[in-house]
């Protein structure tokens, strides 16, 4: 148990997940902790609701981008002179706040940058391990590096392989520092709700991630179901200008803690990318029926689908291929 420290934890601004993870951990640290939040303006938004009172530090975003052609780990290997200048400014501005702030630990939820030798300094990750079509080992390689600048990690899953979430992504043989599993996290799971204060739904299409991926899946799935019979809801992750093209299409920009939790719980059926912070809202949610659409390139999530089709149940979909499956009942998993 942590107590009577000053704690500036910041989670990675790719997408919301990061965010979502860490909801769970700084409540807890509230308890007994002063916490400040490193934030983006990707993300301070969420931060300022789920945490009005807390102290928020604007710390550089890493605003990585992904590509209509070209695979995530290509976009991202060019993207990595920015993502490293990044890295080293959030290292600067780290040793300022720890100086100006009194800061007795550091929590970093991937972001690479956030460490400082005279402080104890936590990195959170799922991933270990990498999943790369190319240069797998220099990838870990590189990956292990920074993760051996820390002095602790912090797993979000279980530490018994017959119940992991992230499969061999968070093997951690190869890891020189000490590891430590602290369970799923989800920002939901611990919300309490009526579920009946809200109509079902066949389905729940759950949008997130990086542009223009996350529209390219959008519009497909829209377009397959613009003539469905079905039920369902659609939250988009984005406020972007959209035009329902369906009536028995419910649609919201955005769903937060219990709104969201209310959702998943009344829809029968989910589609929604593998990212691993859904995943685990997922799990701890117990939604059997999921269909999983990993982003085209980004190996973890293909990773992911593939791990939790197999472990899980769930069915997976090739974005490329959506217009060809069909949605019955039988297809999916009924445990």
């Amino acid at each position: 148990m942590i107590s009577n420290k000053t704690i500036f934890i910041s989670p990675l601004d790719w997408g919301l997940g990061h965010a979502t993870r860490c909801v769970p951990i700084i409540k807890e640290l509230c308890a007994n902790n002063k916490v400040i939040i490193g934030t983006t303006t990707l993300n301070r938004n969420f931060f300022d609701k789920d945490f009005p009172e807390l102290q928020k530090i604007n710390l550089p975003s890493y605003n990585i981008k992904y590509s209509n052609n070209l695979p995530v780990w290509v976009k991202i290997l060019l993207q990595w002179p920015k993502i490293n200048a990044v890295i080293n400014e959030e290292k600067k501005i780290l040793k300022q706040i720890i100086a100006e702030h009194k800061v007795d630990l550091v929590i970093s939820d991937n972001r690479f940058g956030l460490y400082d030798k005279n402080v104890e300094s936590i990195f959170i990750t799922h991933q270990l391990n990498v999943k790369s079509p190319l240069f797998l080992g220099l990838a870990n390689k590189k990956n292990k590096e920074f993760i051996h600048q820390f002095d602790k990690v912090w797993v979000p899953d279980h530490k018994n392989d017959n119940e992991r979430l992230s499969g061999k992504l968070s093997d951690s043989e190869e890891i020189k520092i000490p590891v430590e599993y602290i369970g799923p996290k989800s920002a939901l799971a611990e919300i309490e709700i009526n579920s009946s204060e809200l109509e079902k739904y066949d389905l729940l299409i759950l949008l997130s991630g990086v542009e223009p991926q996350r529209t390219i899946l959008e519009n497909k799935l829209i377009e397959k179901f613009k003539d469905s019979s079905k039920k369902i809801i659609l939250v988009r992750g984005s406020d972007t200008e959209f035009h329902a093209v369906n009536k028995n299409i419910s649609v919201f920009n955005f769903a937060f803690d219990s709104e969201l939790k209310k959702i998943i719980l009344n829809a029968d059926t989910v589609i929604c990318r593998s990212g691993y912070s859904t995943l685990m809202d997922l799990y701890l949610l117990n939604k059997k029926r999921i269909f999983l659409i990993p982003t085209p390139g980004q190996t973890e999530q293909e990773y992911l689908a593939q791990y939790w089709c197999e472990k899980f149940g769930a069915q997976k979909i090739k974005q490329s291929e959506i217009g060809n499956f069909v949605l019955q009942r039988r297809d999916l998993n009924t445990k």
